[in-house]
């Protein structure tokens, strides 16, 4: 009877997953991120629509830019700053993107670079463990990435792909705690609806 008890009483594994992740802040890390999302996202958005009224056509640009500099080096720029903490904002990509020959294809294209820009950050991360004093230089820097990920993992992981967090710097943490990779890859994926996402929200391309 009493084990008959012990299994009508038992939570289902949903259920306790959002007990943990209600305990452990991941909600409420996850509301602030969104916060913080929204303003540079707003303010991208005005800063383009400002400088379009009042100082230079930005269509005009992207076309010329399209013109003058070879695809190939764009994207290399573009995975070079994905695997670099992400140093310039995807959204410059994803507007270049939507005024190309091939709008869908070039877009596709960013996304995988992304994809693969975190890959890159995460064996970076493995690697970082092989050097003691760059080892213990970034667990300084990155504690709270790599407490967060150490606690919730490929949630975090999920949040770092669909959200404007650093998905380099995620992606890092996942490598120095050796995450599992196959799940970090099935995670990471969510990068592409990130970006297809933005290309249909917020410029219009797909």
């Amino acid at each position: 009877m009493q084990k008959k008890d012990v299994v009508l009483n038992k939570k289902p594994r949903w259920k306790l997953l959002h007990q943990y992740y209600q305990y452990t802040g991941f909600y409420k890390f996850v509301g602030l991120s969104l916060k913080k999302a929204i303003l540079p996202i707003v303010l991208f958005i005005g800063a383009l629509l400002v400088v379009n009224e009042f100082v230079i056509d930005i269509n005009h640009v992207l076309i010329t830019v399209t013109e003058t500099f070879s695809p190939i080096g764009i994207f290399a720029v573009f995975l070079a700053s994905e695997t670099i903490l992400g140093l310039v904002p995807p959204e410059l990509f994803i507007a270049w993107a939507g005024k190309s020959t091939l709008p869908l294809l070039y877009l596709t294209l960013l996304a995988t670079a992304s994809y693969l820009g975190g890959i890159f950050s995460f064996f970076i991360g493995k690697a970082i463990t092989k050097i003691p004093s760059v080892h213990t230089y970034l667990e300084t820097k990155m504690s709270k990435h790599i407490r967060n990920t150490e606690k919730w993992g490929g949630f975090l992981i999920v949040v770092g792909a669909l959200l404007p967090i650093p998905f380099s710097m995620t992606s890092i943490a996942a490598g120095i705690i050796n995450y599992k990779f196959r799940h970090y890859l099935l995670f990471g994926l969510l990068r592409f609806v990130r970006f297809y996402g933005y290309a249909i929200v917020i410029f219009k391309i797909v």
